[in-house]
């Protein structure tokens, strides 16, 4: 039958819920304009608590970007400006105490390997290799006295990622959504954009939901490539299938679906995936238009350094690898962001690859960091004006974080091996103070100035949180017979950079 309707393959003697009646539509264009009839409840479960229900005070923020430099930053060549290095560079090292170095990185001083300018009213100093950043410095809060608990990667970005060294805990993204619900029933609440060589330490286990249900994990987007979103749609090689094959698969699919689920209602992993297929269903609709970057005016596209050339996109002028991936993840993340999705995860640097393509900087830190410093100091400082400029970087909280820090002493001469005993932070926007630093390193850059009083991820979670309404020590998932919470049974508001 050529114009039978989809809806005859429902059979008319067998009642139907309204989530098995939208999945049989097909999961596509019928099911969003049906989902958009019925209701948007079917998005966000009782399980994910309405905003105005887990709000314990007023919010200066509803949104979230983090930014994540994967392998390592080093804070004394980037933003933590040393003079000793400069005066005893070469000379040998001595701390003063044994240090359990990762790599034995213990050569001699090792000066920061570019310049530091002030900026700003604050008169911030800052790296020439971040020196976009400096148009913006006076919107950032600087936190010089982070403090890690292990100098392997995989721990410690399982820590900044998730506030727990081990696998098997959601990410603060999942928190968010989870406490907040979602602010487009169209898109995720949690979207992560990976750097676009690959993932860094640990992978998906860094966004993943865990014990929390499962359509709080992040979406993962790549902005530019030809298909941002896995699967979203068939593969262009599938010509043979046809409607009435795709409807009637979806039927039965829904059907297998409702008898596992059936014997499992305990188990909540299925109703999770069910969610995010349909999920998926209204992104066909709502994640092209998201993500079609070139749909920006040239002055966006210019601020981004992502101007348009003889072939509809990058010109000449940015000829900077890093740059120009860095900022397509930024315009995206804005796109996203002012479209309804909570948390924006952005990476910079992968897990794999020789020379190096992360900021594990053991052999050469100008080799290494260079280009990705000045990748991500263009499109994060192009991030906060355009923010600005539209009104949303008061309510946007903005935080910049790597899993540690590095050694102010050479390993090679050129590099520097892992610091988890210091690094630094920085966040802006959506309630935090501008033009302020918050705790100090020593002299060297090698451990916090107070060794008793240090700033530790679950601090910046805390902060975080209070910032988006709530009180870190309230939002809690019983699992195991235990209230979990993203900062474990430790943190507190930093109020220091709270405005």
């Amino acid at each position: 039958m050529k114009n039978e309707s989809p809806y005859h393959l429902l059979s008319a003697s067998q009642p139907i819920s309204r989530r098995d009646f939208l999945w049989s539509s097909g999961g596509g264009l019928g099911g969003i304009a049906l989902a958009s009839l019925l209701g948007a409840e079917v998005c966000v479960g009782a399980d994910a608590p309405k905003e105005s229900s887990v709000l314990h005070h007023a919010p200066k923020a509803k949104r979230v970007v983090q930014f994540f430099m994967a392998g390592a930053a080093s804070h004394l060549d980037l933003f933590d400006y040393k003079p000793e290095l400069v005066k005893r560079h070469g000379q040998p090292s001595d701390f003063g105490e044994p240090v359990e170095a990762f790599q034995n990185g213990l050569g001699p001083w090792l000066g920061p390997v570019w310049d530091f300018k002030r900026y700003g009213e604050s008169g911030k100093l800052l790296s020439e290799v971040v020196s976009p950043l400096g148009s913006v410095v006076d919107e950032m809060a600087f936190i010089h006295n982070m403090v890690g608990k292990s100098g392997v990667h995989s721990a410690a970005t399982l820590l900044q990622a998730t506030g727990f060294q081990l696998p098997g805990f959601p990410g603060a993204g999942c928190w968010v959504s989870y406490g907040l619900g979602s602010l487009n029933d169209n898109l995720p609440s949690f979207v992560v954009l990976p750097d676009h060589r690959g993932f860094a330490s640990n992978g998906v286990k860094n966004w993943e939901s865990a014990f929390l249900p499962t359509h709080h994990s992040g979406t993962t987007i790549y902005p530019g490539r030809e298909n941002p979103v896995a699967d979203l749609f068939p593969h262009k090689s599938g010509k043979y299938l046809t409607e009435r094959g795709e409807l009637a698969t979806q039927r039965l699919l829904a059907e297998l679906n409702r008898q596992h689920l059936a014997d499992r209602e305990e188990d909540p992993r299925l109703e999770g995936r069910i969610r995010s297929y349909e999920l998926a269903a209204k992104m066909q609709l709502s994640a092209p238009e998201a993500l079609d970057l070139k749909a920006e005016p040239e002055h966006v596209l210019k601020l981004y350094g992502l101007e348009r050339g003889a072939q509809g996109w990058a010109t000449e002028i940015n000829t900077d690898e890093e740059t120009f991936h860095f900022s397509q993840k930024c315009l995206a993340a804005r796109r996203l962001l002012e479209r309804g999705v909570r948390f924006v995860q952005v990476w910079s640097g992968n897990d794999n690859g020789f020379p190096r393509r992360n900021w594990d900087s053991h052999e050469d830190i100008r080799r290494d960091h260079g280009p990705l410093a000045m990748g991500m100091a263009r499109g994060a400082a192009a991030l906060i004006q355009d923010l600005r400029q539209r009104g949303m970087l008061e309510d946007t909280v903005i935080l910049w974080t790597t899993e540690f820090g590095r050694m102010p002493s050479s390993q090679g001469m050129k590099g520097r091996d892992h610091n988890p005993y210091v690094f630094t932070n920085w966040l802006c926007g959506g309630g935090i103070k501008g033009g302020v630093t918050h705790g100090e390193s020593d002299a060297w850059g090698y451990k916090p100035l107070d060794r008793k009083n240090p700033t530790e991820v679950y601090d910046v979670h805390a902060t975080i949180l209070h910032l988006l309404g709530i009180d870190h020590t309230k939002l809690s998932f019983r699992h195991n017979g235990i209230d979990r919470r993203l900062t474990d049974v430790h943190g507190h508001v930093i109020r220091e950079i709270v405005g």
